[in-house]
């Protein structure tokens, strides 16, 4: 055990001078709202996932929101999300008022029931939101196997619904920038996938988000037989439709942005629906720029701190993510552990015992069944007892990029003296 104390944060941002030096060049620009950081930032994350557009937002809760929306999903719809994740990845479904559908764990993972999954879908499922928890993606091959099987059921209300076919698999990959699937990056697996760049995100923008869509007609020109909230453009795509709707949704439905408006004489603007205000800004942009050119020196340095995780509690009655395989790779971005036979006193005891010695831990997840919000819905948490297993002795470790080697052993030295008692 090491005895001298730390003060170890459970995940500060990591800033340096270049993030600084960002923030400054658009507070002298003018440009402190969306302008061309913003577009830039856009830019360079579709480089990185591999699709043609990428929408930057102000969190990716409003992203997830802005897919179901994109989508068409309204109040006779359902959407089918797990039981074992954050809020977010749920609450947008009552913000666009269609009914929620949660689905237990899997035994001993963090990965939805895939079968309980295929037996929640119905006629009225429009949207299956896989949570891509800690980094790490789902068995996608399977999600989509289930939503062809299920083809049948499906009952499409739109031309988009149409054109998809099937259940629309609407990913939220808040934690999963940079992670890697089957040769694909995350964003580029599910239909619509949402990013967050919130301050405890492995890249951040203090606040933020994005999201971007991966459809095999996105490139192929638009047809509205049966819906169209905006005017046609004649020749426009699907991916340039979207990357439209997105903007008119996210700026009160005005169809010129601040960066279109300061061209001499386009004062005139339009709305074309009384819609939403979730836009980026380019401060928050300019903080991402910089953090993209850092990122890939941050996920090698989180393996490393993984790995050295990994290595300390491998012969220790402690379950943990695996983060790294043959055919995927994580972005790093939770270290979660769970302390096998123990209870949920015994896990609390944990924490507190750790917070003594300067360390912050987390929890990743209380069930939503267990929230007052989803209780208020009809959920009970008898109802998901694997979701309430892995929660019961889960405690997440410090994992971030201002880790310093003495942190990562006096977290590690700690912890097992702690959980070995």
């Amino acid at each position: 055990m090491n005895l001298r104390l730390r003060n170890v944060p459970f995940s500060p941002p990591d800033m340096s001078e270049a993030e600084i030096a960002e923030v400054a060049d658009a507070l002298r620009s003018g440009w402190i709202t969306t302008g061309p950081k913003t577009k830039e930032f856009e830019h360079l994350i579709a480089l990185c996932i591999g699709t043609e557009k990428v929408v930057c937002l102000n969190s990716a809760t409003a992203a997830m929101e802005m897919a179901l929306r994109l989508i068409g999903v309204g109040p006779e719809d359902e959407v089918i999300v797990p039981a074992y994740t954050y809020t977010a990845s749920a609450s947008v479904t009552q913000h666009v008022g269609c009914k929620l559908v949660l689905v237990d764990s899997q035994p001993d993972c963090i990965e939805m029931d895939y079968d309980k999954l295929a037996d929640a879908i119905t006629e009225k499922t429009k949207v299956i939101c896989p949570v891509d928890l800690g980094g790490v993606m789902c068995d996608y091959d399977r999600i989509f196997q289930i939503v062809e099987e299920k083809k049948a059921l499906f009952r499409p209300t739109n031309e988009i619904q149409k054109r998809i076919g099937r259940v629309i698999v609407a990913a939220d990959d808040a934690h999963a920038f940079g992670a890697k699937w089957h040769g694909k990056m995350a964003g580029d697996i599910a239909d619509f996938s949402s990013f967050s760049f919130h301050a405890v995100k492995n890249l951040t923008t203090a606040e933020g988000g994005a999201l971007t869509w991966s459809l095999p007609f996105g490139k192929e020109p638009v047809s509205y037989d049966a819906w169209s909230p905006v005017p046609h453009i004649e020749g426009e795509t699907w991916n340039e439709f979207f990357y439209r709707l997105s903007q008119l949704f996210s700026l009160h439905g005005q169809n010129k942005d601040a960066l279109a408006k300061t061209k001499l004489g386009s004062w005139e603007y339009d709305v074309i629906g009384p819609w939403y205000k979730c836009n980026m800004t380019d401060i928050m942009a300019g903080i991402g720029l910089a953090q993209l050119r850092r990122y890939a020196e941050m996920l090698v340095r989180r393996r490393h701190i993984i790995e050295t995780y990994d290595a300390a509690l491998a012969d220790l009655p402690v379950a943990v993510l695996n983060h790294y395989g043959p055919d995927f790779s994580g972005s790093g971005h939770l270290y979660i552990t769970r302390l096998l036979g123990r209870s949920d006193t015994e896990r609390r005891e944990v924490i507190v015992k750790m917070a003594e010695r300067g360390i912050a831990c987390n929890v990743h997840y209380k069930p939503l069944p267990m929230m007052t919000a989803y209780k208020a819905l009809g959920f009970d948490i008898k109802d998901f007892p694997n979701a309430f297993h892995l929660y019961e002795n889960e405690v997440t470790l410090p994992l971030h990029t201002r880790l310093s080697d003495e942190d990562v052993v006096y977290v590690i030295s700690n912890y097992v003296d702690i959980i070995t008692r």
